[in-house]
């Protein structure tokens, strides 16, 4: 009885490759044309291709240092829709796959992003291999190879699908990160580890790291501004609170400009910002930036999403910290009402109830009044009420079609 034949990884990597080569001259038999030059059984050929090209495959796939395909993402600006030509936006939530969209909504659909990094990782594998580090006696995954795109190329359009893209090259190759740049990168990934365990170590590394940025007049970077929201963060938590609102401010204009307003490392930023605001007693500052805050995301998780309640909530409290209890027990009620409409049994309705039981406490002991809408705040109060956001108290359609939540 014959033993089962095993095949080593990097030869079933090589022939998938080679046959990823032949289908770019000849369209059909790239299969059989490789098993039959390799002596290979064209159905365990046809297997190994299979699996290496479906997205559940590539996404179970890891490398060797832990980290899968969707956790790489192309240059800002580098994808643009081919109907629009703006740039696409990079989606991220718990309950779906990462994703490209159109901010003009032009694709019928998200295009799945594992599979255009795989794309371009192989375009850049078979036309220019030189660009991409790679170590001896091992292939570099196309994944990983897309992250040099913008070296090699200018633009990529894309339209309905993921297959319908056009590569624009560039004359000439961009130079390598010089190696400050690549020490910067290696600190940051560094300090990410040590946040939790160790915060006084992350800090000293993302401050080398940001040795000559000065967060006021600095360009946007995506080095710069992750090492930017993380030691905004450890400035936070370590109670240095002008150094946080520094930080988080550059780090929010930064990742606004390179991402958008609605991507999570943009809204992460301005959270801390607010935060930042609210904990120094610039409670004026932390209202309008919860305000821009709450907007972002009502018009990505919708007006009835966790995150949308969560900032309402927030606000409300910020509201009271500007002695405008009124508005605030009004705005935290409308939202403790939505939280146990739209989400039955969530723990975090509890603590509103008790925000809300604390503040009007606070009006009880105080013996404020406030019928027919009298105030007891500043005059500045009086102004914020015209603008405090409402929130919807009927079951509305678009609510009840459900939102998408994070």
């Amino acid at each position: 009885m014959a033993f089962p034949r095993r095949y080593p990884p990097d030869l079933v990597d090589a022939v998938v490759q080679r046959v990823a080569d032949a289908r770019t001259v000849k369209a059909y038999g790239a299969v059989t044309t490789v098993a039959r030059q390799l002596d290979l059984d064209p159905r365990t050929v046809q297997k190994w291709v299979t699996k290496a090209t479906a997205p559940q495959a590539q996404q179970a796939d890891r490398g060797g240092n832990g980290t899968g395909p969707w956790e790489f993402s192309l240059h800002p600006g580098l994808l643009r829709c081919k109907f629009c030509r703006q740039p696409a936006a990079r989606s991220e939530t718990a309950d779906a796959p990462p994703a490209y969209l159109c901010g003009n909504d032009c694709w019928p659909r998200p295009l799945d992003a594992v599979a255009i990094a795989d794309s371009l990782g192989r375009a850049i594998l078979r036309h220019a291999p030189r660009i991409v580090p790679s170590h001896a006696g091992t292939s570099t995954p196309p994944h990983l190879a897309a992250l040099h795109a913008h070296r090699v190329l200018t633009c990529v359009t894309v339209g309905a699908t993921a297959r319908d893209m056009t590569l624009t090259w560039r004359a000439a190759p961009l130079a390598n990160p010089d190696r400050w740049e690549t020490e910067r990168a290696q600190r940051v990934a560094a300090a990410r580890d040590l946040t939790i365990g160790d915060p006084l170590r992350a800090r000293q590394l993302l401050h080398e790291s940001l040795t000559g940025v000065d967060p006021a007049t600095a360009p946007p970077h995506p080095v710069h501004t992750e090492a930017a929201t993380l030691l905004a963060a450890l400035h936070l938590r370590l109670g240095d609170l002008d150094a946080a609102i520094r930080w988080a401010e550059y780090a929010h204009h930064s990742a606004d400009h390179l991402y958008g307003p609605t991507h999570r490392c943009s809204l992460h930023a301005l959270h801390l910002f607010a935060a930042a605001h609210r904990r120094a007693g610039h409670h004026q500052r932390a209202y309008h930036l919860y305000r821009q805050l709450g907007e972002h995301h009502a018009s990505s998780d919708g007006p009835c999403g966790h995150r949308t309640l969560a900032v309402h909530a927030t606000t409300a409290l910020v509201l009271h910290d500007l002695g405008h209890c009124q508005a605030a027990q009004d705005l935290l009620a409308d939202t403790i009402a939505t939280q146990r409409r739209e989400h039955p049994g969530n723990p975090i309705t509890a603590r509103m109830t008790h925000h809300l039981a604390r503040i009007r406490q606070n009006c009880a002991t105080n013996s404020h009044h406030h019928e027919d809408g009298q105030r007891c705040a500043s005059p500045f109060a009086t102004a914020l009420i015209a603008i405090t956001p409402a929130l919807p108290s009927p079951p509305t359609a678009q609510c009840q079609e459900g939102t998408p939540t994070p």
